[in-house]
Protein backbone atom coordinates (compact mmCIF):
# COMPACT_ATOMS: atom_id res chain seq x y z
CA UNK A 1 0.00 0.00 0.00
CA UNK A 2 1.29 3.55 -0.77
CA UNK A 3 0.50 5.85 1.43
CA UNK A 4 -0.35 9.98 1.13
CA UNK A 5 1.88 12.21 2.48
CA UNK A 6 -1.49 13.29 5.07
CA UNK A 7 -1.41 9.57 6.22
CA UNK A 8 2.38 9.20 7.01
CA UNK A 9 1.65 12.09 8.98
CA UNK A 10 -1.33 10.78 10.55
CA UNK A 11 0.70 7.96 11.89
CA UNK A 12 3.49 9.12 13.42
CA UNK A 13 1.68 11.41 14.79
CA UNK A 14 -0.48 9.20 15.98
CA UNK A 15 1.85 7.14 17.08
CA UNK A 16 4.06 10.01 18.71
CA UNK A 17 1.00 11.21 20.34
CA UNK A 18 -0.05 7.42 21.95
CA UNK A 19 3.85 7.26 23.19
CA UNK A 20 3.76 10.82 24.68
CA UNK A 21 0.64 9.96 26.39
CA UNK A 22 2.09 6.49 27.67
CA UNK A 23 -0.47 4.10 26.07
CA UNK A 24 0.00 0.45 24.51
CA UNK A 25 -1.71 -0.09 21.22
CA UNK A 26 -4.82 -2.00 23.16
CA UNK A 27 -4.62 0.58 25.92
CA UNK A 28 -5.46 3.31 23.09
CA UNK A 29 -7.88 1.05 21.58
CA UNK A 30 -9.78 0.49 24.44
CA UNK A 31 -9.41 4.50 25.36
CA UNK A 32 -11.14 5.43 21.98
CA UNK A 33 -13.81 2.41 21.75
CA UNK A 34 -11.94 0.96 18.73
CA UNK A 35 -11.20 -2.94 18.07
CA UNK A 36 -7.42 -3.84 19.26
CA UNK A 37 -5.92 -3.83 15.92
CA UNK A 38 -7.20 -0.96 15.34
CA UNK A 39 -4.33 1.28 16.59
CA UNK A 40 -1.37 -0.62 15.01
CA UNK A 41 -3.31 -0.95 11.10
CA UNK A 42 -3.57 2.76 11.49
CA UNK A 43 -0.26 3.67 12.77
CA UNK A 44 1.51 0.52 10.54
CA UNK A 45 -0.44 3.27 7.28
CA UNK A 46 -2.27 -0.10 6.81
CA UNK A 47 -5.10 1.59 7.05
CA UNK A 48 -7.26 4.95 7.39
CA UNK A 49 -9.36 6.17 10.12
CA UNK A 50 -12.92 6.77 9.73
CA UNK A 51 -13.91 10.70 10.45
CA UNK A 52 -16.10 8.76 13.59
CA UNK A 53 -12.82 6.51 14.64
CA UNK A 54 -10.51 9.44 14.00
CA UNK A 55 -12.66 11.55 16.17
CA UNK A 56 -12.17 8.21 19.10
CA UNK A 57 -8.66 8.58 18.75
CA UNK A 58 -8.44 12.80 18.94
CA UNK A 59 -10.54 12.35 21.96
CA UNK A 60 -8.55 9.68 23.62
CA UNK A 61 -5.66 11.47 22.87
CA UNK A 62 -6.66 14.76 24.01
CA UNK A 63 -5.58 16.33 20.83
CA UNK A 64 -7.36 17.83 17.79
CA UNK A 65 -7.90 16.40 14.92
CA UNK A 66 -6.15 18.70 12.80
CA UNK A 67 -2.80 17.94 14.58
CA UNK A 68 -3.17 14.22 13.79
CA UNK A 69 -4.07 15.06 10.11
CA UNK A 70 -0.88 17.53 9.88
CA UNK A 71 -2.95 20.34 9.23
CA UNK A 72 -1.78 22.99 12.14
CA UNK A 73 1.33 21.96 14.08
CA UNK A 74 -0.15 22.25 17.94
CA UNK A 75 -1.67 19.72 19.79
CA UNK A 76 -4.39 21.92 21.47
CA UNK A 77 -2.67 24.73 22.02
CA UNK A 78 -0.39 23.23 24.61
CA UNK A 79 2.90 23.92 25.28
CA UNK A 80 5.26 21.49 25.94
CA UNK A 81 5.54 21.21 29.30
CA UNK A 82 1.67 20.75 29.38
CA UNK A 83 2.25 17.30 27.96
CA UNK A 84 4.71 16.55 30.90
CA UNK A 85 1.96 17.62 32.81
CA UNK A 86 -0.46 16.04 31.65
CA UNK A 87 1.77 12.75 31.48
CA UNK A 88 2.26 12.98 35.29
CA UNK A 89 -1.32 13.64 36.38
CA UNK A 90 -1.82 10.30 34.91
CA UNK A 91 0.30 8.72 37.11
CA UNK A 92 -1.21 10.47 40.71
CA UNK A 93 -3.74 8.78 43.40
CA UNK A 94 -7.01 10.27 43.09
CA UNK A 95 -6.30 11.95 46.09
CA UNK A 96 -3.44 13.48 44.26
CA UNK A 97 -5.23 14.12 41.53
CA UNK A 98 -7.32 15.97 43.77
CA UNK A 99 -5.24 17.92 45.66
CA UNK A 100 -3.01 19.12 42.44
CA UNK A 101 -6.66 20.75 40.33
CA UNK A 102 -7.20 22.52 43.94
CA UNK A 103 -3.41 23.58 43.58
CA UNK A 104 -3.96 24.68 40.00
CA UNK A 105 -7.58 26.61 40.49
CA UNK A 106 -5.47 28.41 43.58
CA UNK A 107 -2.71 29.61 41.01
CA UNK A 108 -5.23 30.56 38.72
CA UNK A 109 -7.46 32.38 40.73
CA UNK A 110 -4.21 34.42 42.47
CA UNK A 111 -2.53 34.90 38.80
CA UNK A 112 -6.48 36.55 37.74
CA UNK A 113 -6.25 39.27 40.46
Amino acid sequence: MVSSPTQSIFSQRLKKMRELRKFNQEQLADKAGLPSTAVSHFESGARKPSFENLRKLADALEVSIDYLMGRVNETTGEKPYEAEIFRDYENLTDQDRELARDFMASLAKRNAS
